[in-house]
């Protein structure tokens, strides 16, 4: 038996709007995801005062267990997490140097510090990525994850930065630290990661940077 009229339109009505929404939303490339979870990871290193690269290691080693559904860690995620935390200093000095008067980098959420932390990172240290590109990057990020207010003021602190480009591209970086000769291993050295990983799965388009509420 044939749909009548009204329900031929209703069905119609809801395959185009389902088809909006398809449309409308944003499919983000390997790149974009390696960011956010970079942003992950250095957002969880401060919140726990852990070491970032420590995190990423313990990623890489909990994703080679496939019951507990930890997503491998990409390549390009691992060289941010390992640049961000060699010139965490220069980083944070640049983003403090370049915030509105009368503001200061710890007043900012924790979020928008580890978004922003990747983005100058790769506006530094990665001349490869288009400085465009890294700008727009980040305030997608901070659209996504953060306050409705945060993407202009990140959009107009990576463009202050990316104005001087050269200049904060010439001046020194700081020299990698020296591995130790030997190192005891401990079991108190791993960090004890629950199932709930912070990490997205390969198909998660949507989750939350966080693992907890933002400030």
């Amino acid at each position: 038996m044939g749909m009548s009229e009204s329900e031929t339109k209703t069905s119609e009505a809801g395959k185009a709007s389902e088809s909006s929404r398809v449309r409308g939303r944003k499919r983000h490339g390997s790149r974009y995801k390696a960011r956010r979870r970079a942003a992950e990871v250095l957002y969880e290193a401060e919140v726990r005062d852990v070491d970032p690269v420590a995190i990423v290691e313990d990623r890489i080693s909990l994703s080679y267990h496939q019951d507990l559904g930890v997503a491998p860690v990409a390549a390009y995620t691992k060289e941010i997490v390992a640049g961000a935390a060699q010139e965490l200093d220069r980083i944070d000095g640049l983003i403090a140097a370049n915030l509105a008067e009368n503001w200061e980098l710890d007043r900012i959420s924790a979020v928008d510090r580890a978004i922003l932390r990747v983005a100058v990172w790769e506006l530094i240290f990665n001349e490869d990525v288009p400085v465009a590109t890294a700008v727009v990057e980040g305030v997608e990020l901070v659209s996504q994850y953060s306050t409705d207010v945060a993407p202009a003021y990140v959009n107009a602190l990576l463009d202050s930065i990316a104005q001087n480009i050269e200049k904060h591209r010439a001046e020194p970086t700081e020299a990698p630290m020296e591995e130790p000769l030997e190192q005891e291993d401990s079991a108190d050295d791993t960090m004890e990661v629950a199932v709930e990983d912070s990490s997205a799965t390969a198909t998660d388009e949507d989750r939350i940077v966080p693992e907890s509420t933002p400030e």
